[in-house]
């Protein structure tokens, strides 16, 4: 934007002072809009958590998780009415009834949200310390709130002229990451001013983020008197199919299995890839963790232990589905000791790791 008596223009704004200053400085009319000094933003995304655990709230998250094309593709003329009429008539039911059995009761909200705002604050320190004020940290949820729109206009009202968008997802899924990413394009559609923009790529393979796993397991393993037989590395499962549509998160997740088998120094048997969370009637990526855990115990592996290296907090599916579900399976199957060993959520070799991330992709931005 140019102003015609002086010249200036809004990217010549020293980005130290207020809104008010810079328009002085720039000589910008008195009537003109007011201009924030010039920053960048950083914004994490998770993928999302519903207001309450009752009937309506649970139907409105619901609604909006399950009418994702990205995560059910079927056609909406024959999804819609099945979702409309039997699904969320049935399921905010039973759904309520398991996030109430891990809500933060104290606090009013899901574990998601609870650890995702503690995420949030520690990496406002860590990147404070780094690049001081020139950087503003938020967070937003795909699904319910708070929206991925609203803080991207949050950002832009302080000043955010640059954006970088951090779907919290070390492994790439158009179900996960894609549909983020374009939650926050549609965003930016609605700005009369768009700030640049970049998005951070699946960071899987970062050195940083396999040794903040492989800490956590040796922390745990160094608390029992009797190491487990197996490690089941179980991630969130996609349709087989979408593996064969060009889908890269299977091979994503067998690598970051195997790095974190090298970075432990473990043979191959003391680790398995195993995924969770099927829905519908279809075939998902196999071995199905709820199958493998009790065949495992059939077969003589009475002690396991289970992480979930793709979900960056716990959340309904760690904190209830494993730590509920996948035990109980394996214990009928005659399995002894069962351990489940918490994400990373706000430890301080996961912020690290994060931290790396943001750096390496806001280079060229501020150094």
């Amino acid at each position: 934007m140019l102003d015609a008596k002086s010249g200036a223009t809004i990217a010549d704004v020293d980005a130290s002072t207020d809104a008010a200053a810079v328009n002085a400085k720039s000589h910008l009319p008195g009537d003109h809009p007011a201009v924030m000094p010039a920053k960048v933003g950083i914004l994490v995304a998770n993928l999302g958590t519903p207001d309450n655990y009752d009937y309506w709230s649970m139907r409105r998250y619901l609604n909006e998780f399950l009418s994702d094309r990205r995560v059910i593709d079927y056609s909406p003329f024959i999804w819609q009415p099945l979702l409309q009429l039997v699904i969320l008539s049935k399921r905010p039911f039973s759904s309520g009834e398991a996030y109430k059995s891990i809500w933060n009761h104290d606090a009013g909200e899901s574990p998601l949200m609870t650890i995702t705002k503690a995420q949030t604050a520690k990496l406002k320190d860590s990147l404070a310390a780094r690049f001081g004020d020139n950087v503003v940290v938020d967070f937003c949820m795909r699904y319910g709130n708070p929206s991925t729109k609203s803080k991207v206009q949050a950002l832009i009202d302080q000043g955010c002229r640059k954006i970088l968008f951090f779907p919290l997802y070390p492994h790439y899924a158009g179900a996960t990451s894609a549909t983020a990413n374009d939650a926050f394009f549609r965003a930016l559609m609605t700005q009369k001013w768009q700030p640049d923009s970049r998005t951070v790529p699946a960071y899987y393979e970062n050195s940083t983020y396999i040794d903040a796993l492989a800490q956590s397991v040796e922390r745990s393993y160094a608390l029992m008197e009797t190491k487990p037989d197996v490690l089941v590395c179980s991630y969130h499962g996609v349709p087989k199919r979408y593996l064969m549509e060009g889908d890269p998160y299977h091979c994503q997740c067998q690598k970051t299995t195997r790095l974190l088998k090298e970075r432990l120094g473990w043979a191959d048997d003391k680790i398995v890839t195993t995924f969770q969370s099927r829905f519908g009637p279809e075939e998902w990526l196999k071995p199905y963790t709820v199958e493998e855990v009790a065949r495992l115990a059939e077969h003589g592996k009475k002690r396991i232990a289970v992480i979930a290296p793709a979900f960056s907090a716990d959340c309904i599916e760690t904190l209830e589905e494993i730590n509920e579900e996948i035990r109980e399976s394996f214990e009928e199957g005659g399995g002894e000791h069962f351990t489940y060993i918490p994400c990373l959520n706000d430890d301080d070799a996961h912020i690290n790791a994060l931290t790396e991330v943001i750096e390496t992709n806001l280079k060229g931005w501020i150094d």
